[in-house]
């Protein structure tokens, strides 16, 4: 083959691979192939960048489909529109930071004068002060490296090796790594960084099953009844503790929306969120 047929044949070659890696099968097959020495990789999703782990089932998602579950965020600012609960110029409460994906969406929206997002995985808190810093937002957001609890001290945090949004308080499996990571109650984590409650103007909580436990110290803010986005497992807390935690948010709260798995939705009384479905969210709002 002469040099002209073997030019040719190179670009013919690289247009088709780069139109295949260019689709959502071929992204999910490239970034389940890149190698254990690329640590991080930053994606451009037009409004923001994202940096991540290649490792993490989380970065993964976000460089195939350009975002995780961003229509989560949208849906729920569109739900308090709808039912006229304000948060604008207010302060969001976000326990369980991750790598701050939702962190960004939310500074997207240009309703909050303060971010504040909790997040105990050290690998992960790493990449939520780079990803707020990178997108401008680091005078927004205020990262606290710690977990939300019920009191003060440290507990144990079990890192889970390849999806890092499922580390928590809870060990799933032998391959975990156990760590002790710092443990506060919410009213402390405010005053440090200088929030007073009253600015709070929504919760949103993904904490892998420790949700009951950080609620507790949360009651000045329920008391107020401060909308709370959150994941309910029962699973996660068991039968009876789950029931617990029902009857304690319906303490404070009477009525919620409830996002189930298939996209349905239903608005219903606190006391009767299904104790034996499937995880799900739930929006706590009055």
């Amino acid at each position: 083959m002469d040099d002209s047929l073997t030019r040719t044949f190179r670009r013919l070659r690289d247009r088709l691979v780069s139109r295949f890696f260019d689709t959502r099968y071929g992204r999910d097959l490239l970034i389940r192939n890149i190698g254990a020495r690329t640590r991080f990789l930053t994606v451009d999703n037009g409004d923001h960048l994202i940096t991540f782990s290649p490792a993490d089932y989380l970065g993964r998602s976000v460089f195939v489909k350009g975002h995780f579950d961003r229509d989560h965020v949208d849906r729920l600012m569109q739900h308090l529109n709808m039912l006229g609960l304000s948060v604008r110029g207010k302060t969001l409460l976000e326990i369980g930071g991750n790598i701050g994906t939702h962190t960004i969406y939310f500074a997207l929206t240009g309703a909050f004068d303060r971010i504040v997002t909790v997040e105990p995985d050290p690998r992960n808190f790493e990449l939520l002060r780079e990803n707020s810093e990178q997108n401008g937002f680091d005078k927004l957001v205020v990262s606290v490296n710690c977990a939300a609890s019920d009191e003060e001290g440290e507990i144990d945090f079990f890192l889970h090796p390849n999806n890092h949004g499922k580390s928590s308080p809870r060990s799933r499996s032998a391959a975990d790594i156990r760590i002790a990571v710092p443990a506060r109650p919410v009213p402390a984590i405010l005053a440090d960084a200088g929030i007073p409650e009253a600015d709070v103007g929504l919760i949103w909580m993904d904490i892998e099953g420790y949700e009951p436990i950080a609620c507790r110290s949360m009651t000045s803010l329920f008391e107020r009844r401060v909308p709370m986005h959150c994941e309910f497992t029962a699973e996660f807390y068991g039968a009876e503790k789950a029931a617990e935690f029902v009857a304690f948010l319906a303490g404070y709260y009477e009525t919620c929306i409830v996002f189930f798995n298939d996209d349905s939705m239903e608005r219903m009384k606190v006391v009767d969120i299904p104790l034996n479905r499937e995880q799900f969210d739930i929006l706590l709002i009055a």
